[in-house]
């Protein structure tokens, strides 16, 4: 895992490898339903992942068509229409006027007639993003994590209330709840097959991710946007933004269950460089549920270590495997298994599922379990930055909010410094 899905593309380059994404079989005919009109689709944040979401997206159905991109970079636009028209040629093409750069890109985007948008910013900005695109009306893929405080998260659970209500579909970016294996194990594991669900042991260990030093034009807020993962309050530091699939998973076998608390610990020993703001590199959390069970959180960013991306669920008649790096998914006990079905591209079934309930009228939304996923990541950085045994009810009320209402280059972007456990104060 020394690459993360939203280094799909090398935007620098604005070229495509050969390789940067999966052979799919593009459908042959339309979705059946009552929608066969031309879908427009809205891309807001140009990067890799987003990039990626837009390839994808056009790929789902026949009759899609990118109508407009917005994004705070004109750089970033740039090469990734590239790579884009690369791909797809004219169902990516995007003429000058639906090309819309700042900070306010997102409601011109939203603004431009597009049915479905694409929510792939950084996680700072989602919350805001969300609720423009349900308030108008349109269909929505969300990448994860959905917030990074909890203010941001208890706005998402309203935007999702009010997709439902406007029969939206509200799609999440966690990917491994449409791959086929972890549907499979983890529909066993809910559905009893190792008893009891009463430990999960979950990790990811990887190494360090990318950074870019800074060019003497940039401002203050441009070199944070342009390096957000070390910024807690544009990433949610990594274990909302990057571990929170193993929480994710975690939550999966627990039928989204809810906890009760957590406690947990984490640190900056290896990554202390300016240049990574100003975020921990390991966290080790646990989390405790109404019936007892404990689920236990391990993640670091930090090179030459052993990695490790797997979701380990004990029951009270078995055990059960869901390994992301080895593609393993096992259980012993009473009921051995081992997944042998088909493998899928999680990524590209996100946007078919997506595609195919706008065009069916049963719109999927994921908006609750998603919000609530990325508020277990949350939960669990409070834990650790502050020392504190935190309770469901105390994060989920947090009024801490993190970054600013208003944006612009100018700015000075908050101060904030690396937490110290015992001292950094919960709020």
């Amino acid at each position: 895992m020394k690459t993360s899905r939203r280094d799909v593309l090398k935007l620098a380059g604005a070229a495509v490898a050969g390789t940067a994404f999966p052979s799919i079989i593009i459908p042959t005919q339309s979705y059946a339903g009552t929608n066969t009109d031309t879908l427009k689709v809205g891309l807001i944040g140009c990067g890799g992942r987003g990039t990626g979401a837009a390839v994808q997206a056009l790929k789902a159905d026949v009759n899609v068509v990118l109508h407009a991109v917005g994004d705070v970079f004109a750089d970033k636009m740039e090469a990734s229409l590239t790579a884009l028209q690369k791909v797809h040629g004219p169902k990516a093409q995007v003429p000058e006027d639906r090309k819309f750069l700042g900070f306010d890109a997102y409601k011109k985007v939203i603004e431009s007639g597009v049915d479905v948008v694409l929510l792939a910013t950084t996680p700072h900005f989602r919350p805001m993003h969300l609720a423009e695109a349900v308030k108008a009306g349109k269909h929505v893929f969300c990448e994860k994590p959905v917030a990074v405080d909890a203010p941001g998260v208890r706005q998402v659970l309203e935007s999702a209330r009010l997709a439902k209500e406007k029969n939206l579909a509200l799609v999440s970016g966690f990917c491994w709840r449409y791959h086929e294996p972890k549907r499979a194990i983890f529909g066993k594991i809910n559905g009893g097959e190792i008893g009891e669900v009463m430990s999960i042991y979950n990790t990811y260990y990887t190494g360090a991710l990318w950074s870019f030093p800074r060019q003497p034009q940039w401002k203050d807020l441009e070199f944070q946007m342009r390096n957000w993962l070390y910024y807690t309050w544009m990433s949610g530091d990594h274990i909302v933004e990057q571990a929170i699939h193993s929480i994710d998973m975690m939550s999966w076998a627990m039928g989204d269950v809810l906890p009760t608390s957590v406690v947990g610990t984490g640190g900056r020993q290896v990554r202390t460089d300016g240049l990574f703001g100003h975020i921990f590199d390991h966290f080790a959390v646990t989390y405790e549920y109404p019936n007892g069970a404990k689920g236990f959180h391990f993640s670091r960013q930090q090179e030459n270590c052993e990695r490790s991306y797997a979701v380990e669920t004990f029951g009270t008649k078995g055990r059960a495997m869901a390994d992301c790096i080895r593609n393993v998914h096992t259980i012993q006990g009473a009921t051995p298994w081992t997944y042998a079905g088909a493998q899928n591209d999680m990524y590209q079934t996100e946007h078919n599922e997506l595609f195919a309930s706008i065009r069916n009228g049963k719109p999927i939304n994921d908006g609750e379990w998603m919000a609530n996923s990325t508020m277990l990541g949350i939960m669990g950085r409070m834990a650790a930055y502050t020392g504190k045994k935190i309770t469901w009810e105390e994060a989920i009320n947090s009024k801490e909010k993190l970054g600013p209402d208003t944006y612009s280059w100018d700015m000075t972007p908050p101060a904030v410094e690396v937490a110290k456990p015992g001292f950094t104060q919960f709020y």
